[in-house]
Order: structure tokens, then sequence, then C-alpha cells
């Protein structure tokens, strides 16, 4: 069990999180974020205000847009909700990644459950990309598929990289602002809490997971993301180290964008942004991996914490 971060209800105390990482994630760092995008903005105020919302047809505003979703992510994600514990809750934010030594082997180890564990995931990538919904749903299924499309579009515009200067940026608010953002909240934050509320650390694990996955408005990636968010729930609460979590969130992000960079340069021939799951064979091998790293890992922690998990 973690030591309860509130004195509060459990479940009074995770609305107060969630509410308060989502105010700033969602209003307040992008207001930040527009501010301290000025002056890479070419034109007016207003017109960079119009673009934001089809940056697609305005690919000078490419930069800007880094700046504003990594201020949302790092005042939203990181800031307000250590301002928060710190004021709110009068405790150190930074008592939250560990005190524990950490092992070069569960480095290693961590990382190569991350990039196992894709092949995996991209089995139900694959099925819930193409999940089909009942007619009742019809509307909202349309309206998810709409969204969907944008989200890609998005994803491939800021995934497309003119310049060494580009990639840079894009790593960082890609790959290691939500690594440490995310992670804080998700499972340093709120799994705590919600393991306080239900008694159990599956269903905090899982419950943190769909919240990790809903905040991402993308209902044909949810399951997978959902799988990802627990994947990281399991590492830290295995090894009582938020830091392992953050490095396990930063190998998933920073692969990916790496590995598109390198695509796009022509050095690497792997497309991860393919509808096409990789060969069945492949796929049962890399599965049978991940678990045997994750047992391997879950018995490492368990033995040098000398306590059951």
């Amino acid at each position: 069990m973690y030591n309860s971060i509130s004195d509060r209800p459990p479940w009074i105390s995770v609305l107060l999180i969630f509410l308060t990482s989502m105010v700033g994630f969602i209003i307040i760092g992008p207001l930040i974020g527009m501010l301290v995008a000025l002056p890479f903005v070419e034109g007016s105020f207003m017109d960079f205000i119009l673009n934001v919302s089809n940056p697609i047809d305005h690919p000078e505003i490419k930069t800007p847009l880094y700046i504003l979703q990594g201020c949302a992510t790092f005042f939203g994600l990181i800031v307000g909700p250590s301002l928060y514990l710190y004021s709110i809750e009068r405790k150190n934010p930074f008592l939250l990644i560990g005190q524990r030594p950490i092992y070069g082997l569960m480095i290693l180890i961590t990382a190569g459950i991350v990039i196992f564990f894709m092949a995996t995931n991209s089995v139900f990538i694959e099925w819930n990309a193409n999940l089909k919904l009942p007619e009742a749903l019809k509307a909202f299924e349309s309206w998810a598929r709409e969204k969907e499309d944008l989200a890609m579009q998005l994803t491939t515009f800021l995934t497309t990289f003119d310049s060494i200067g580009e990639f840079m940026l894009a790593f960082v608010v890609i790959a290691i602002l939500p690594g440490i953002g995310e992670e804080l909240v998700f499972r340093g934050l709120l799994q705590p809490e919600l393991q306080r509320a239900t008694k159990n650390i599956h269903a905090a694990i899982w419950i943190s997971a769909f919240l990790f996955s809903a905040i991402h408005m993308q209902f044909f990636g949810f399951v997978p993301r959902v799988l990802l968010g627990a994947l990281f729930g399991y590492l830290y609460h295995w090894s009582g180290d938020l830091r392992i979590a953050m490095f396990a969130h930063f190998i998933n992000n920073g692969f990916q964008v790496v590995i598109m960079y390198l695509n796009q340069l022509g050095v690497a021939d792997i497309d991860l942004e393919s509808p096409d799951v990789a060969p069945w064979p492949a796929i049962a091998a890399f599965t049978i991996i991940t678990i045997w790293l994750l047992v391997y890992l879950k018995k490492f922690y368990e033995a040098r914490n000398n306590i059951p998990l």
C-alpha cells in the first residue's frame, strides 16, 4: 500500500487531483503556452488563434503549436499538481519520485518490456481502430471517427520534421514532458488515492489507466492506451518507484518519435503508422518475452523490497 498523499476522503482527493490537473492541462497551460509562443508567431495573435484550430493548412504554426502543447503538459500536469500537493496537501512532491536506488539492469529490462509490448499491443490497436459499433450508436461512431481522423492528421503534422531542431523540440514535447507529467498525475497521485478508495491495487491501476486513456479523447485508440496505462501502473506498483513508470512512458513515446524521424530520413524501414500488425509468430514471441521480463522484474523488486507484491 502506498503512503496516502491526502487526509481527505479518498474519492474527494481523487476528484480534486483530477480536476486540478485537467483545469491546468486544458485551460491554464494552453493560455500560458499562447503567451510563450507569441514571439514565434507570424501575423497577429488573432490569426494564431484561428490557425490553431486548423493547423494542417498552416505549417508556419508548427513551432508555436509545439510550445503550446508543451506548456499545457508542463503547467497542467507537472507544475499545477505539484503546487496542489505542496500548498493544499502540505506534501513535498519530490518525495513521490522515490528514494530507492535505481538498478541499471532494471532500466534495461523496463525498456525491453515497453518495446516488446508494442508488438502485443498492436493487435489491440488494430482491433480497436476497426471496431464497429451497433446501429444505435452510429451517431457516436461517426463523431468519434471524425475526432480520430483529426487527431491522426494532427499527429502526422507534428511528427513530420523539417529539421533536426523540430525533431528535438518535438522529442521534448511528445516524449519527455508527458513521461513526467502524465505519470506524476495518473500513477504518482491518482493511483495511491484510488487504492485507498477501493482497497484494491488492481482496481486502482485499471481505473487510473482508464482515466489516463480517457483524457486523450480517442475512442478508437482507447483500449490499447488503457493497456499501456495499466502496464505503467504495474511497473510503478512493483518497483515502488515513480521514476520507473516515468522512464517506461518516456521510452514508449520517445522510441516512436525517433523511429518516425529515422523513417523520414530513410535510415529505418519501420512504419509505425502502418495499420498492419506484425506476423502472428512474431507477436507470440514478443508477448512471451514481455511476460517473462515482467515476471523477472516483479520477482526482482519483490526480493529487493522484501514486501509482497
